[in-house]
C-alpha cells in the first residue's frame, strides 16, 4: 500500500512536533523541576550547547516555557514553565511511571516523584465525567477530520 501524502490529522503529531524532538521533554522535566538555568540544563541533560539553544527557543516560541533574565552582566536567562508547559507535567510522569515499570527494577529507578498526600506518586489516566481510570477496552475513537476514518483516509 502507498504511503498517503497527507497522514491522518492528529493532535498527537502536531503535539510531538513541538516536543517531541530529543531533548526537549528532559528540557521540560528540568524546568519542572526548577533548574531552568542554561548551565543545569546543560549538566542534567547532557544535550550539546547549540541544540540545547535551539530546543529552548522553539519551546519559547510554542509557549511552553518563559525566558526571564536573571543577570544583565554576562546577560543570562532561566527558562521556567508556562501553564501550557505545567500541563505537559503529568506526560512527563506517566512517561517516568511506564519506564519505572517496564525499564527498571523497582530499587533502581532513578528519581521518586512524592505527591502532597506523602506518598510516591503512581500517576494513572482517569475520565475526568465519570473518574473512572482509563483503560484501552474502554476507550472508542471517533475521527473528527473530514475524510478519515479509524482505519484510515476514506476512498477519494
Amino acid at each position: 500500500m502507498a504511503a498517503t501524502k497527507d497522514p491522518r490529522p492528529c493532535s498527537i503529531a502536531d503535539t510531538l512536533a513541538l516536543v517531541g524532538e530529543k531533548y526537549s521533554l528532559l528540557v521540560l522535566r528540568e524546568a519542572c523541576l526548577g533548574n531552568g538555568r542554561f548551565d543545569q540544563l546543560v549538566r542534567n541533560i547532557g544535550a550539546p550547547r547549540d541544540i540545547l539553544a535551539t530546543r529552548l527557543r522553539r519551546l519559547v516560541d510554542a509557549g511552553i516555557l518563559t525566558k526571564k533574565a536573571y543577570s544583565e552582566r554576562p546577560q543570562r536567562f532561566e527558562y521556567r514553565p508556562t501553564q501550557a508547559g505545567l500541563e505537559l507535567e503529568p506526560v512527563l510522569m506517566t512517561l517516568m511511571a511506564w519506564g519505572d515499570r517496564h525499564l527498571h527494577k523497582d530499587d533502581d529507578r532513578p528519581m521518586a516523584v512524592e505527591h502532597s498526600c506523602g506518598n510516591d506518586l503512581d500517576p494513572v489516566v482517569t475520565c475526568r465525567a465519570c473518574g473512572d481510570t482509563v483503560r484501552h477496552e474502554d476507550l472508542k475513537a471517533h475521527p473528527q477530520a473530514a475524510g478519515w476514518t479509524v482505519a484510515g483516509p476514506t476512498a477519494a
